[in-house]
């Protein structure tokens, strides 16, 4: 059966070559190990490929960078869509755990650190997603809502800041919170003013936000039910990430009413209704605080889950691989070509 693997290119350092290729070989989880001697120019050393089944590979990034390969060479990983290996099939075998649930840490810090930068595009895209949730407010449209929770790309910033808590970033964590606080503000306050422009327009008034609203008033109305969806959604949208099941992840974005309370804010407070301005203010704090708390203990769990299947494996005896190891090849020195 084809199985998750990661596809991982080491340019080692001359002189830590032997103990990077000894260290891939000795893991289980390692499969299709290359080496060629010296192929590296920029910077200089040895070039090493393998790949690695999921469930191994966050031991083995961990164990290069204390190798001191990341300072001096590089390191890089691409998944591997398909795999037809028997090979690879025996490393998922002998690899602890399952591919599904295995965490690579620094390519969760990688995907959600790109979410921290506040861009142009995050900025409208949040603005888009606001403002349509509050036409949705006025019309007390579901369908609405949920397309402007699609829309909006607020997940990233907070994950990243449960992954940044984790690891204990403090830049990460200031890039994360001024993220969600400048997107939200910058958001609310194009939603005032598109308010305005429609009522103006003639499209919407001030009598459509306090006429009763069935469908949509629970985004001005928080209770308790609010906090357990919001640590419900935390939960599945950090489990989604990590896991790279990023079809559950638009089932969290839909479950959570962080940008349509925003929205109800900013259409609260372009009509002066205060009392509900402040409860959808109230209702997107408990989501946040909620996806933040639940996103950060997640990750916990997971990382002391991890820690416990690889002292259990640790503890076992270690498994002979001197049949695996590869031959060095020179660069300068390949195999001659049939006949040549």
């Amino acid at each position: 059966m084809g199985e998750t693997v990661l596809h991982l290119r080491v340019i080692a350092p001359t002189d830590r070559s032997p103990a990077v290729v000894d260290l891939l070989a000795a893991d289980p989880g390692v499969t299709h190990l290359v080496v060629l001697a010296g192929a590296a120019r920029q910077p200089a050393g040895d070039y090493v490929t393998c790949d690695v089944v999921r469930e191994s590979a966050d031991g083995v990034l961990r164990k290069l960078q204390e190798l001191g390969v990341e300072a001096r060479g590089a390191i890089a990983a691409d998944d591997v869509e398909l795999t037809l290996s028997a090979a690879a099939d025996r490393a998922a075998e002998a690899a602890p755990g399952h591919g599904e649930d295995a965490v690579v840490w620094d390519e969760i810090a990688a995907k959600t650190g790109e979410q921290t930068v506040l861009t142009g595009t995050f900025l409208a895209l949040i603005t888009v997603a606001t403002m349509i949730a509050g036409i949705g407010v006025l019309l007390d449209q579901p369908i609405l809502i949920v397309g402007a929770m699609v829309v909006g790309p607020e997940f990233g910033p907070l994950a990243a800041l449960c992954v940044a808590l984790l690891r204990r970033q403090p830049h990460i964590i200031g890039r994360s919170v001024h993220a969600l606080v400048v997107g939200f503000l910058a958001a609310m306050l194009v939603t005032v003013l598109s308010t305005w422009a429609l009522t103006a327009a003639g499209l919407v008034s001030r009598d459509m936000l306090l006429a009763e609203r069935p469908l949509t008033d629970f985004i001005w109305r928080p209770d308790a039910l609010s906090w357990v969806v919001g640590l419900l959604a935390g939960i599945a949208g950090m489990l989604s990430l990590t896991s790279k099941k990023s079809g559950s992840l638009v089932g969290v974005l839909i479950s959570v009413t962080t940008v349509p309370a925003a929205a109800n804010v900013a259409v609260a407070a372009a009509y002066g209704v205060w009392h509900e301005a402040a409860g959808s203010a109230l209702q997107l704090v408990i989501n946040l605080a909620a996806i933040v708390l639940a996103g950060l203990l997640t990750l916990v769990v997971q990382l002391c889950w991890w820690r416990r299947v690889q002292r259990r494996t640790t503890r076992g005896v270690p498994r002979q691989r001197a049949d695996r190891r590869p031959a060095r090849v020179s660069a300068s020195r390949r195999p001659p070509r049939d006949g040549g």
